[in-house]
């Protein structure tokens, strides 16, 4: 066995294994990225071929606008309230498997909604409800995959390099980003006329392959010996866990396994209510600070900026390398320099960014300085908030209760996502606030909860590092 010691030797595992597995497992935060940031390079076109030919006042032309873009967002906050009590009934892995399905049929059909009507690319602004339905499919993959990506690596991982992997989930997050930004921008250069017509159709048939290779590889990893021991399947539990460490660390963690389970019931407010509080603030800040603004609408805040469509499509592609740089970064220092620290550090950067971002569109001032502005944010969020959000979010919750209170949790990040993308346009596109703001209020509203993300870190967030699931427990006893 190739292993590995942690924690001054008290367990070795198989590094090779447990590498192999997480890999596989944050494939699920791969196609999360690429999913919802792929819509970012079809705004326009949907504008043109779904929602111009309504002929609605501007008011509801932005709101529709604002919805069929955050529409997968509503099958997000499906997914993630469905994904805790899947996890439990069918366990992580064919939760995981299901969530690649859903990701399959959705990537068809919203690169062809008048699929059974019509042959590809002769639909017209009619087959808009099968397009949203579509949409919201692969947002049920979506936040099936939120809950259940992190949490499975967390269950298999050893204490000692249990942030580093789950941090991997977002980087898988921001490398589905950073490639579909690629696939938006070669799709783009072949003409506006032709992207408003049929490339938006490519950039969402292009998530096929990511999907399909998703869903085989999935058959390859174990099931979570964790849930297995919640479920009294304590002989196969005992079985992965040795198969993943050397035999006498397996015994171990097996036994504080069960103890676990022994000592609590899984009533949702077993540990109390200050745990759940605290899960659900985590995701609602991840939200509220903005970062999936500038993740969907990017080529639009860039085209406001004054650039052209080129231009600000390929400045997208510095978003997503900047986001890939920052959570490499993140993934080096989560279990060095532990979870609070990087929370606080980048909710003071990002609230001060978000600020330049404003002002730079409050006295229309574009140039290096707003560019940075823009850039230092989305480092700043993937320095911090994007993983180790993600890090909490699979350690703090016991045993007992981790799908019930997980599925809460990611619930409430999707609902904030929803309501912040949908929005956006009303704010951003409203003639009124236009002419009274230059386009700055959203990124002022970001950069004041940036701030409030700092204050409840600071009060009320546990540190979490190099302790294993069953040791956190007892931080709300």
């Amino acid at each position: 066995m190739e292993a590995k010691s942690y924690i001054g030797g008290r367990q070795t595992f198989n590094k090779r294994k447990i590498y192999g597995i997480s890999m596989i497992a944050v494939l699920g935060g791969l196609l999360f990225g690429y999913d919802t940031a792929v819509i970012s390079g079809t705004v326009e076109s949907l504008n043109k071929f779904f929602v111009l030919p309504f002929h609605l006042e501007e008011k509801y032309t932005n709101s529709l606008l604002g919805f069929i873009v955050s529409s997968a967002l509503i099958g997000c906050i499906l997914g993630g309230m469905s994904g805790g009590y899947l996890s439990e009934k069918l366990g992580r892995k064919k939760s995981l498997i299901l969530a690649a399905v859903l990701f399959i049929i959705s990537c068809i059909g919203s690169s062809w909604p008048e699929i059974g009507f019509a042959p590809f690319g002769k639909g017209d602004h009619t087959v808009l409800t099968q397009f949203i339905i579509y949409r919201v499919i692969g947002g049920i993959g979506i936040g099936i995959a939120s809950i259940l990506s992190p949490m499975y690596i967390a269950e298999v991982a050893p204490a000692g390099i249990r942030g580093r992997l789950v941090a991997w989930y977002q980087m898988a997050i921001v490398i589905g980003i950073l490639l579909v930004y690629f696939v938006n921008y070669f799709i783009a250069k072949a003409g506006q006329e032709w992207l408003h017509d049929l490339g938006w159709r490519w950039m969402f048939a292009s998530e096929f392959i990511p999907a399909v290779l998703f869903l085989l590889l999935l058959w390859f990893i174990p099931e979570s010996p964790r849930w297995l021991a919640l479920k009294g399947k304590n002989k196969k539990a005992l079985e992965i866990l040795t198969n993943l460490n050397d035999e006498n660390s397996a015994k171990i963690e097996m036994e504080a396994i069960k103890g676990s389970l022994k000592q609590h019931s899984g009533k949702l407010l077993s540990f109390g209510v200050t745990v759940l509080i605290i899960g659900v603030l985590i995701s609602a800040f991840q939200q509220l600070v903005g970062i999936n603004v500038m993740i969907y609408y990017a080529p639009e805040i860039f085209k406001n900026m004054g650039n052209s469509n080129d231009s600000a499509m390929f400045q997208t592609i510095l978003i997503g390398a900047t986001n890939l740089i920052a959570t490499l970064a993140a993934i080096h220092f989560v279990d060095k320099l532990g979870r609070r620290l990087l929370l606080l550090l980048g909710s003071i950067l990002m609230t001060c960014f978000m600020f330049v971002v404003g002002f730079s569109f409050y006295f229309q001032s574009f140039g290096i300085i707003s560019l940075i502005a823009v850039l230092g944010f989305v480092g700043a969020f993937s320095l911090s908030w994007g993983p180790v959000a993600w890090v909490l979010l699979s350690e703090i919750f016991p045993n007992t209760i981790r799908g019930k209170a997980m599925s809460i949790a990611v619930a409430v990040q999707w609902i904030m996502n929803y309501t912040v993308s949908s929005t956006f346009p009303l704010l951003d596109r409203s003639t009124w606030l236009v002419e009274k703001f230059n386009h700055s209020i959203s990124f002022w509203l970001f950069g004041i909860m940036a701030f409030l993300s700092f204050l409840f870190v600071w009060k009320l967030v546990p540190e979490t590092k190099g302790k294993s699931l069953e040791e956190m427990e007892k931080i709300w006893k």
